[in-house]
């Protein structure tokens, strides 16, 4: 955290010259990045690639709370839940846009904090920062990231694509970024009724780290790769299980089936869930946040997956009038309902 004793404000340097303080040591290396930060536009060379470009904005009090999200991790989870869109396609994403709008409240060192991990992740992804804004802003701090990649045209994988009979699969574990942002709200309570009690988070380090500082699944993309898996379907669960299997069943006019017993929940998530009194299902179902990759595949794959240690089979693609259904462990069968977050309902 930067030193707020040694702080240096926005208006000294101006627009034009913040820009250049905070782009001057970008480094290009993809060879598909012509021309980057410098000139009214990037200029970028695909070939014969599809190019895949996706958005997302991130608001002070909606998405993020400055109160226990440390400014380098946001900086790193705000370019990193946008390039897990263009693997979510199947892709490969190369370049970013890196756009911020701010109050005077911050000072130089916090946006460099914040640039600073953006920069990681760009480095941590092998992708160039190729533009983006500045802007001051009367609602709190805005960050809105723009990411650029490709696929070839017959490897692209749409969310329309499952086919009955298909397998549906997800990486890693479930539940945890909603458990741990359950934890960091437990604690900023407790620090506000009382400023002079610590954060207690020992033993949590993986459930926060989920929540703070999240990894798209790159490497997913690279195995399915190298195994020659082409998944029917695709999506990154940012929203919970349930209601991303719901994206796909719905564009792909299917109907599903999930089991409750092979849904991929880490141990110390489905611990600190019962301590808060939560259902760790109902965690990994509608918690969101997780930005694993939720995809189907044809059966005739089974044998290319069943042994890879990230990725389970969780259920199967049923034609529509079936319906989508969740199996309990009890063998109960019960719809699966879209309870996750809402970016218009702060409640939910």
């Amino acid at each position: 955290m930067f030193d707020n004793s040694e702080r240096t404000n926005l208006e000294e340097l101006g627009e034009f010259g913040l820009i250049r303080h905070l782009t001057e040591a970008i480094s290009l290396s993809q060879p598909t990045t012509v021309k980057g930060v410098g000139d009214d536009a990037a200029v970028l060379d695909f070939s014969n690639k599809k190019t895949l470009i996706s958005t997302d904005l991130l608001l002070e009090g909606i998405h993020f709370d400055l109160r226990y999200v440390p400014l380098k991790h946001l900086g790193y989870k705000a370019v990193q839940v946008n390039l897990s869109d263009i693997y979510a396609m199947n892709g490969m994403a190369s370049q970013i846009t890196f756009s911020i709008g701010l109050s005077s409240k911050f000072p130089l060192e916090a946006i460099e904090e914040i640039y600073e991990g953006a920069l990681l992740a760009c480095k941590h992804y092998q992708v160039d920062l190729i533009g983006g804004d500045t802007s001051s802003s009367a609602q709190g701090l805005v960050i809105s990231v723009t990411s650029i990649g490709y696929v070839d045209e017959n490897k692209v994988v749409y969310r329309n694509g499952a086919a009955e009979g298909n397998l549906i699969c997800v990486s890693g574990d479930l539940g945890a970024a909603y458990v741990g942002l359950q934890l960091l709200e437990r604690e900023k309570k407790i620090f506000l009724e009382n400023p002079n009690i610590q954060p207690d988070l020992e033993g949590k380090d993986y459930i926060v780290e989920r929540q703070l500082k999240p990894e798209a699944r790159r490497d997913v993309i690279e195995l399915l790769d190298e195994k020659e898996i082409l998944p029917t379907s695709m999506i990154d669960i940012s929203d919970g299980l349930a209601s991303d299997i719901l994206h796909i069943c719905s564009q792909s006019k299917k109907g599903c089936k999930i089991y409750e017993d092979k849904i991929p929940i880490d141990q110390m998530t489905f611990d600190t869930a019962f301590e808060f009194g939560l259902d760790p299902t109902v965690c990994a179902l509608s918690g969101g946040e997780d930005y694993e990759l939720l995809f189907t595949i044809s059966q005739n794959d089974y044998e290319k997956v069943k042994n890879l240690m990230d990725i389970t089979v969780i259920g199967h693609i049923t034609e529509e009038a079936a319906g989508c259904e969740l199996i309990s462990k009890s063998n109960k069968v019960h719809p699966l309902k879209a309870q996750g977050w809402n970016a218009f309902n702060k409640s939910e």
